[in-house]
């Protein structure tokens, strides 16, 4: 079967628009409620806790249900649970506007997190049912990529500027008439796929693999904000504990929640180990770069926002172009120096001073932006395309719940030890008094805090070390960052190096090349596998035309 007989037509394009705009809107959703929270606990009364559970319950809950959501699609239909998850996320944000205490609104960010985990595997697995062409759908998972940085760019100006004319709830109803116009157009414009041959969901698997995800992905935050503890410490202990049972119980079961023999592709998981790893990076990295915009540099939030859209449209832009550089050059050698030209801008950041950094800051995360879009574009495509078509839902979830871990655990792990070197270094003015002394050498946040309390000369004298030793600890986490997408590029080159530019037929010494990396790489002996002419053959029919 060629390319021209599975290319999409204008239909389908048209309902990649529509699968597009749930993905803008989870991102507008995760990024405005920044804003908005200040003034939302006030008007509820929010404890600290409170809001705190307010940002974090609706993450938590997408993460823990992505697992359980890719699979039910694969199993009721993948349109059947978009439309569920669009019309519960629609109505759960009225409730969500209209709150009248806290508890209500931390019940419905909850809500909204479980109806957020329908959309994102949904959507990516209905496109890869769309764009069976593998030019055209890593075309079209660039653009739903795109969607998803459009959202994070533009929602904290979007946020900024309804809260200047409406009331906090106003920021939750901006998914409501998306949500309508994709309940409506989906039916028209969306193909339903589901798996026929598939058993009936394991109550007990999604019960472990939710008692597996939420007490890591809690932990993991717990250690990020407080460092190690033993509630968070016991929480991870528990999550992986749980997690053990949860695969070996998959292992048995003849229709598993989660299909461990995907893990047996090496496309499949080295593609996914490169993305888990460049979520770690790019995750811990973004934690020092706001704060030192605005406690370092003392730009007010929005000014510190703004300086932060060129990286956002510089992602898009990259993303946009990784399918068509595909198209010229071996999908791993273009992974492999996006994630190279991510270390050249991390190691820009190696050289931020504390006083007139900012062009170098904004000029390597920028160029790291640049770069780690063209793996997570490509790398997406790749994970969701080396499934069998049943299984698409079930490969999309497991990119996102990578995603979502490595940004968990890069937030926790880099920013301990962005900390610990902060904590190392900070030197104390003498004449600070006990109190505030303690809490400008806890955190940077402190340090400008306590500041603000003190006479102008002696703020002076404490913010300087503090924001030398902030500015040090960032520079130690570019240096670990650059290592590790070094090391990171050095395999996606080598295993997948035998996937032919999207859309080159092979030749003659091709095919016998491709057949050695194909052995060398253990696809002969991977049952997903399939060549060039076979459907429902992944890498080989993903990948190449």
């Amino acid at each position: 079967m060629d390319a021209t007989t599975l290319g999409a037509g204008r239909r389908e394009w048209i309902g990649l628009a529509v699968l597009a705009l749930p993905t803008l809107l989870l991102s507008l959703d995760m990024s405005v409620l920044f804003l908005a929270l200040p003034h939302l606990s006030a008007d509820l009364g929010a404890s600290s806790t409170q809001s705190l559970w307010i940002m974090d319950i609706y993450g938590f809950m997408i993460a823990g249900f992505l697992v359980t959501m890719g699979t039910l699609g694969d199993r009721i239909g993948r349109r059947k649970l978009l439309l569920i998850g669009a019309a519960t996320f629609g109505v759960v944000s009225v409730l969500a506007a209209y709150s009248v205490s806290a508890e209500m609104l931390i019940v419905t960010r909850a809500l909204l997190g479980i109806a957020g985990a329908t959309l994102m595997p949904s959507t990516l697995a209905l496109i890869s049912n769309m764009f069976r062409d593998p030019k055209q759908r890593a075309v079209a998972i660039s653009v739903w990529m795109s969607c998803f940085l459009v959202g994070t760019a533009v929602g904290p100006l979007i946020g900024g500027a309804m809260l200047e004319l409406f009331w906090w709830g106003s920021v939750f109803l901006l998914g409501v008439p998306v949500m309508v116009l994709l309940v409506v157009a989906a039916p028209m414009l969306l193909p339903e796929y589901r798996d026929t041959a598939a058993g009936k969901l394991d109550l007990r698997s999604v019960a472990l693999s939710l008692a597996t995800v939420l007490p890591i992905i809690y932990g993991l935050k717990e250690v990020a904000k407080d460092g190690f503890g033993t509630v968070p410490s016991l929480a991870i202990v528990v999550g992986v504990a749980v997690g053990v049972v949860f695969v070996r119980r998959q292992r048995r079961l003849a229709d598993p929640l989660l299909d461990l023999r995907l893990f047996g592709n090496r496309t499949f998981s080295t593609t996914l180990g490169s993305m888990l790893f460049a979520g770690v990076i790019m995750g811990g990295t973004f934690l020092f770069i706001p704060l030192f915009l605005q406690m370092v540099e003392g730009l007010s939030p929005l000014r510190a926002g703004l300086w932060l859209v060129p990286q956002c449209l510089a992602m898009i832009a990259s993303s946009l172009l990784a399918p068509h550089l595909a198209r010229r050059f071996r999908p791993a050698y273009v992974m492999s120096a996006g994630l190279v030209i991510a270390a050249i801008g991390l190691l820009l950041l190696t050289q931020v001073n504390s006083v007139g950094g900012l062009t170098f800051l904004v000029a390597g995360f920028l160029l790291a932006s640049v770069g780690i879009a063209l793996p997570t574009a490509l790398g997406t495509d790749l994970v969701v395309g080396s499934a069998p078509p049943e299984k698409a839902g079930s490969a999309a979830s497991m990119s996102e719940t990578s995603g979502e871990f490595g940004i968990a655990l890069g937030i926790a792990a880099l920013g301990s030890i962005g900390t610990a070197v902060y904590r190392d270094q900070m030197v104390v003015p003498p004449s600070v008094p006990g109190d505030a002394a303690e809490a400008a050498k806890e955190s940077i946040n402190g340090a400008v805090s306590v500041a603000e309390q003190l006479p102008a000369s002696l703020a002076a004298d404490l913010l300087a070390p503090a924001r030398e030793a902030f500015t040090a600890g960032l520079n130690i986490v570019a240096v670990l960052g650059a290592v590790v997408f070094i090391a990171v590029a050095v395999p996606v080159a080598l295993v997948l190096r035998h996937i032919r530019p999207y859309g080159q037929q092979p030749g003659a010494g091709d095919a016998v090349q491709d057949a050695s990396d194909d052995l060398a790489d253990g696809a002969a002996d991977d049952p997903t596998e399939g060549t060039a002419d076979d459907p429902a053959g992944d890498v080989e029919l993903v990948c190449s035309g």
